[in-house]
């Protein structure tokens, strides 16, 4: 069975915030209802921005962003991919890749010509995908480097 990548729906609001927060937000301090409100004013937006998840069964494995401000930015860039979340169970079976070009795909038909990201450990993920990376530097004492993608010429793949 493969997954099924869509805008967030309201439903699919705490299952996310919980990949999420596992994920990215552990020893932070940030709530669950921190990003449950985050995730809600990120869907009920402008359009502009947009949450993305992928569903198998039904249930929701996985998510991704498109955001004006990434959070603590080290750089003065916009717009942003940000949270790529996969439950760990799924992966290497194309989640990911499917939730980055959706996000690629909503950002070209919004009329942005070009994204940026943080990582680290998924540098070689996102190059195999196109991105290119831009600058290795430290944030909080902890390697980090900053991708971008060009969209100008992006056309959404074939399935």
């Amino acid at each position: 069975m493969q997954a099924i990548v869509e805008a967030m729906a309201e439903g699919d609001v705490e299952a996310v915030a919980r990949l999420r927060l596992a994920a990215f937000f552990e020893g932070t301090g940030r709530t669950l209802e921190e990003d449950i409100t985050a995730l809600r004013g990120l869907i009920a937006g402008d359009g502009f921005e947009a949450a993305f998840v992928a569903r198998l069964g039904g249930s929701p494995i996985g998510s991704c962003l498109f955001v004006r401000n990434e959070n603590d930015p080290a750089h003065d860039l916009t717009p942003w991919l940000a949270g790529l979340v996969d439950n760990k169970f799924y992966r290497g079976r194309g989640v990911g890749a499917a939730l980055l070009r959706a996000v690629e795909a909503h950002a070209a038909s919004v009329g942005v010509s070009g994204l940026y990201l943080y990582t680290w450990q998924a540098r070689r993920f996102y190059e195999t995908l196109g991105w290119t990376a831009v600058e290795a530097f430290k944030q909080d004492g902890e390697p980090m480097v900053l991708m971008a993608r060009e969209l100008a010429s992006y056309s959404v793949p074939a399935r």
